[in-house]
């Protein structure tokens, strides 16, 4: 996301990018493509946003690190939104807070170009994003927040929510219920496969259900689920889903994913 933000604000000219890249290779690579990297501890003094394109688990860390360095009055941008859900935040002072995170380019949306209809996760086709104030100034917040349809353009519409509605979006509805979703699916296709069935004809006949099971479930597609295929979804979400999986977005339920998605020791 580091190098994806780089290059779409270092190509408008009301942002001066400030890049830093802790990693070798990743800063060879930016410098090839003419990006100056300079050290952080440099940059946080001099930059009027900055924006933690880190894993997850390190925003709470970094942010305790960055807060007493940067720019009085400036404005953090997270990615991710776990951290100030938990708590992970230092104290503001007098800085902005937000999130913002990328919706990524939707189903059932016809886009311009066949590149387009092949960026599954945006910066070529057009999507939304989300952005939140956490903290700090009104202003500053809608201007990070033009910074960020900058950042992750081309974008249609930036969402306003709250920071526990983000919660609610990402890690709750997004990870917890749809990436676990789509693994269980490719999960069933495997073992399909695993039992005998070919591999081609498991995969044709994945990939039209998929589609048109999703077409119906959000209303894209008319046509009802029929009567048996509904019985087989109620059988389903009782014994392969859990019933009570509406937990998942329950405060209490909800922070104890979320610290042990950031507190695992896989990634500390």
């Amino acid at each position: 996301m580091g190098a994806r933000a780089v290059h779409k604000l270092s190509g408008d000219a009301r942002y001066q990018v400030l890049a830093c890249e802790s990693n070798s290779t990743r800063a060879g690579e930016l410098i090839t493509n003419h990006i100056q990297i300079i050290g952080t501890p440099e940059a946080l003094p001099k930059a009027d946003f900055v924006v933690m394109a880190v894993p997850d688990a390190l925003i709470g860390r970094m942010a305790h690190d960055f807060v007493p360095r940067m720019k009085p009055s400036a404005t953090l941008i997270m990615l991710d939104a776990a951290a100030a859900f938990i708590d992970q935040l230092p104290d503001p002072g007098n800085l902005t807070f937000m999130i913002a995170h990328p919706c990524h380019p939707p189903m059932f949306i016809q886009q311009d170009s066949a590149q387009s209809r092949r960026d599954y996760f945006g910066g070529t086709a057009v999507q939304d994003i989300v952005v939140s104030l956490v903290s700090g100034s009104r202003a500053k917040f809608e201007a990070g927040a033009e910074l960020c349809k900058i950042m992750f353009s081309p974008v249609d519409r930036a969402h306003e929510v709250t920071p526990a509605q983000f919660a609610l979006l990402e890690p709750a509805m997004s990870e917890i219920v749809v990436a676990t979703a789509a693994c269980l699916m490719k999960a069933s296709l495997d073992l399909a496969i695993e039992k005998g069935v070919p591999e081609k004809a498991a995969h044709a006949f994945m990939a039209g259900h998929a589609q048109i099971a999703l077409a119906i479930a959000f209303g894209e597609e008319k046509s009802p689920f029929s009567d048996a295929a509904l019985i087989a979804i109620k059988w389903g979400t009782e014994h392969i889903i859990r019933p009570d999986w509406r937990l998942a977005f329950e405060p209490d339920v909800l922070r104890h994913a979320i610290r042990a998605m950031l507190l695992s020791d896989s990634n500390t």
